[in-house]
């Protein structure tokens, strides 16, 4: 949810650098019909899933034994485990990290208050199913449904798929912890002297930068501390007890107030996650009218990559054992520092072309096209130089792409070879014009 987010304001500036903003055309390989996960859905002008993201489909790697991804999630649920119990000692906390992956773009967007002329909602910046489904964003899709199962304590993990540029941090898929609590008023005031007259909600009240209108600032304030308290907390589990952190004011549709949480790591501040209490609309669209509740949302491959010091993000999807047996523990606290079977070179090879003119295009169109015809060989790619003609007014993008094999090294010959697929592709699917020196 937080990292949504946050992901959509750079897509806000990054809009306004390009050329032509759109969102890829619908993709005739599936024309009429599309299986994921055994059920079909039907495609059309929406549809711009690519082969390369339905195979990272049902991979669950945050549930595999020894993967880095499942041991930090589990460091994340025996947190919960171990500090929220009932009167008989049973975890409160449910873990949801099987949820299918498809879901509706009410799920997605409608149902967490973000705007129909949201820019997130873009055919740019997701992987449509159809117009009324999607791969998910973020796992916080699901938090609606299961508020109306009954759920209030929960945690929500699973693979989340965004369109996005191509670097040693940045992968299509990758994997999200969201996590709810509820109370009714007897939770919130459960430590207050003569609490008898205090409520969690007020008529006629009036929003402000502390709190929402309906709320009152008494219940604000309890479940701001017991928030920021249980997240300091988890901080410290992550990062070590004496981890130097600060609070940051955030904006986000779907919490009202909300923060960010940073911890100063390996000399730098790093954003650990976005929180905030849930909008009480949400919870009355759930069923839900005597409760006020916290939510924050956090990335599992950022924390995996600090914990491990592992650089490139697509390691995590290799199936290499030199890197997989190195988080063959069971201890999900066991200290390892990832350690690189061998450093293989970087080949780059540029590609230049002038943009479509009647057909609409995007940088986002590129870079899954390249996932695709040559997938995870390709470690970054670059928007190098943008040109506009000074006559015709055509612009011409040049992109350099960088090649190396994560397990071995990789022939200028392999490469060369990719990148022509590439090229072709670009020219018969993007109706590029290239301008091949």
């Amino acid at each position: 949810m937080y990292l949504l987010a946050k992901l959509i304001q750079n897509k806000q500036l990054k809009l306004l650098l390009r050329n032509c903003s759109t969102a890829a055309k619908a993709n005739k390989k599936y024309a009429g019909e599309l299986e994921l996960l055994g059920k079909k859905y039907t495609t059309d002008d929406w549809t711009n899933l690519t082969p390369k993201i339905i195979s990272k489909l049902d991979k669950n790697l945050h549930t595999r034994q020894y993967h880095p991804l499942s041991h930090v999630r589990q460091k994340i649920v025996n947190y919960f485990y171990k500090n929220f119990r009932n009167k008989c000692g049973n975890p409160t906390f449910s873990v949801c990290d099987n949820l299918p992956p498809v879901v509706s773009v009410y799920q997605n967007f409608d149902s967490l208050l973000i705007p129909k002329d949201h820019v997130s909602r873009s055919k740019d910046d997701c992987y449509y199913v159809n117009s009324e489904t999607l791969l998910r964003a973020h796992t916080t899709a699901h938090q609606v449904e299961l508020i109306k199962m009954g759920l209030d304590n929960f945690l929500v993990v699973g693979d989340v798929y965004r369109r996005d540029e191509i670097d040693s941090t940045h992968y299509p898929v990758f994997h999200q912890v969201d996590a709810v609590r509820l109370c009714v008023r007897e939770e919130v005031f459960k430590n207050v002297c003569s609490s008898e007259s205090l409520q969690l909600f007020e008529v006629k009240g009036k929003e402000s930068e502390d709190k929402q209108a309906v709320h009152t600032l008494e219940a604000v304030k309890i479940m701001e501390h017991e928030l920021k308290t249980v997240l300091v907390g988890l901080a410290q589990a992550l990062f070590g007890s004496g981890i130097k952190y600060r609070w940051k004011d955030e904006y986000f549709p779907f919490t009202h107030p909300s923060w960010e949480l940073e911890v100063f790591y390996n000399d730098q501040w790093i954003e650990v996650l976005g929180c905030g209490l849930i909008r009480h609309e949400i919870l009355k669209n759930s069923g839900v009218n005597d409760r006020i509740g916290w939510a924050f949302g956090l990335g599992l491959e950022r924390l995996a990559m600090c914990f491990y010091d592992i650089k490139d993000i697509r390691l995590f999807w290799s199936e290499d054992s030199g890197f997989l047996n190195q988080f063959r523990f069971d201890d999900p606290d066991t200290p390892v520092k990832y350690k690189p079977i061998s450093i293989y070179p970087q080949l780059a090879n540029d590609i230049s072309f002038w943009l479509p003119v009647d057909t609409e295009y995007s940088s986002n169109d590129f870079y899954d096209l390249a996932r695709e015809h040559g997938g995870d060989i390709i470690e970054q790619i670059k928007l190098i130089d943008q040109f506009t003609h000074p006559k015709t007014k055509k612009v011409s993008h040049c992109y350099r792409i960088i090649y190396r094999h994560m397990e071995r090294t990789l022939t200028q010959k392999e490469a060369s070879a990719v990148h022509r697929k590439i090229q072709e592709a670009a020219a018969s699917e993007l109706k590029v014009e290239l301008r091949i020196k």
